[in-house]
């Protein structure tokens, strides 16, 4: 599809497909499968009932479960009545989950039967409209809600600088943070998706929450050129590879744990996948070696992507194109401007041995923290000239190619002895061990330097590698600065829903400090 130079909203672009292909698959969820014309009268439905309960274009939708075809015709429907939609986590704490719903100011929740019950009993606005997505039968469902069949709202002129949606953060670091993502940033990443071979002819097999930007970076512009999007509600990897052979999938989006387990699976080389053209990957750190493995036994190209959910600047690797730079998270995308600042904020000059906090700008910029000025303002870095960038949080450098390499997110640098020791370096030592299929590598209080490395390893299966071993073993390869102080085994690492280890929960469990 042919996309014109000047903006046009997600709504529209799918009435031109319902018009021009009515028929052609859009949405499936199992054995549910939604033409285009089919969600383009459910989303005329769905922004009829909205503007007759009286919401108003700039207004939010809330809507939190699992991924499923009327998930996303509620966020679609919302967008069309010139709303933002808040799709929220499911794993958030029955207490967070009712903050957020009442931080965006939400004049309707719509929840599955899991997120109905866990808001039981929580402080929830007396205004706020509650509908079920997840049973049609229920007396609370959405289907009951719906305007009439043949209904149309009053239609809306979206405008770029409006928001699109409202994601909130993990929160695994302190209270959540609504961030603001306007339609043109949403129409920017459309518009760069032309390159990935996005079209009428693709099928993006999404196994990755609807809540998370990383899945919505693929979601959108499945949709917005036509495609057909196939929804797997829970990702199991023997699952994941029936769907994709079954559908011809083209495209997908999945995260470095996936991948691992993908190719890890005893029946991946039993699956043809040889329609896939387009793999990408993003939000958690991403082995050189799974890159390779991916790359040896997986057909078509892997993409990764590197970039914030607040926006800025992004960097992209394709890897089967650069097989040697399969340690770096790739160059800026075209259009995006990445600098690194030192800790004072004084832009740092350019070189390989330059290492910095790295800060973006692009057109794909969030408007800011919703309601959090402050946050907002933490979250900014200005050049010289004004120009507006945004913080990652992340430590890195560029190699003599323009590559971006990361070191560490910054919080997580360990300072031992006066000495900046990278997290990431030593798991990529311990990850040359046969025996170790995951690590995380986390500092904790010491006496005697402030702070210390300690390891925490998952073993293969059916190894049985002792833990002092594995530490001499890996010491033995670090310098001096870099030891670890202890290491320890453990059946699984604590990961978010998308895959980011949770590092503090690593250094909360860990009671001693090492001298």
């Amino acid at each position: 599809m042919n996309l014109p130079d000047a903006f046009r909203s997600l709504p529209d672009l799918i009435r031109d497909h319902a018009r021009t292909r009515p028929d052609a698959p859009a949405l499936t969820t199992g054995d549910d499968v939604l033409s285009y014309g089919a969600l383009d009268t459910l989303m005329d439905r769905v922004a009829a009932a909205l503007q007759r309960d009286g919401c108003a274009p700039g207004g939010t939708v809330a809507l939190c479960g699992a991924a499923c075809n009327a998930y996303l015709v509620l966020f679609l429907g919302a967008l069309r009545a010139g709303l933002a939609a808040v799709p929220l986590a499911p794993g958030s704490t029955p207490e967070q989950l009712a903050g957020m719903v009442r931080d965006c100011g939400a004049g309707h929740l719509f929840s599955d039967a899991g997120t109905t019950a866990a808001l039981a009993g929580q402080p929830l606005p007396p205004e706020l409209h509650r509908r079920r997505f997840d049973d049609d039968d229920a007396p609370d469902s959405w289907r009951r809600w719906l305007a009439p069949e043949g209904s149309a709202p009053q239609p809306v002129a979206l405008q770029p600088e409006q928001a699109f949606n409202v994601i909130y953060s993990s929160g695994t670091t302190g209270t959540p943070k609504g961030i603001v993502q306007p339609h043109a940033m949403r129409w920017g990443q459309v518009r760069r998706a032309a390159t990935a071979g996005y079209g009428p002819d693709a099928v993006t097999l999404i196994a990755t929450p609807l809540y998370s930007n990383t899945t919505l970076v693929v979601v959108v512009p499945s949709i917005a050129h036509g495609g057909h999007v196939v929804l797997m509600p829970k990702f199991d990897a023997a699952a994941y590879l029936a769907l994709a052979e079954r559908h011809r999938a083209t495209h997908t989006m999945l995260v470095p744990v996936q991948y691992r387990r993908l190719m890890e699976s005893p029946v991946f080389d039993q699956h043809d996948l040889r329609s896939f053209r387009f793999k990408a990957c993003t939000s958690a750190p991403f082995p050189a070696a799974l890159k390779a493995e991916v790359l040896r036994r997986w057909p078509g190209g892997l993409t990764e992507y590197y970039g914030m959910t607040e926006g800025g600047g992004s960097c992209i690797l394709p890897c089967h194109e650069n097989p040697d730079k399969l340690h770096t998270v790739g160059r800026p995308a075209e259009g995006h401007d990445i600098r690194l600042i030192d800790e004072d904020g004084r832009e740092l000059p350019p070189g390989p041995d330059t290492v910095g906090e790295v800060v973006g700008r692009s057109p794909s910029m969030m408007t800011g923290y919703h309601g959090q000025p402050a946050k907002t303002r933490e979250a900014e870095w200005f050049d010289a000239e004004g120009r507006r960038y945004i913080r990652t949080g992340d430590v890195g450098r560029f190699d003599a190619d323009g590559f971006l390499i990361l070191m560490d997110r910054r919080k997580d640098v360990i300072i031992s002895g006066g000495f900046n020791v990278y997290p990431s370096d030593l798991e990529a030592v311990l990850r040359e061990h046969p025996a170790v299929a995951d690590v995380a590598v986390v500092g904790v209080p010491s006496a005697r330097w402030g702070e210390t490395p300690v390891a925490f390893v998952v073993l293969r299966s059916g190894e049985g590698d002792d833990a002092g071993t594995l530490r001499d073993w890996a010491n033995a390869r670090l310098g001096k600065t870099q030891r670890l102080a202890d290491l320890r085994l453990c059946g699984t690492l604590p990961r978010s829903a998308i895959g980011k280890v949770l590092k503090r929960e690593l250094r909360d469990t860990y009671g001693a400090a090492p001298d």
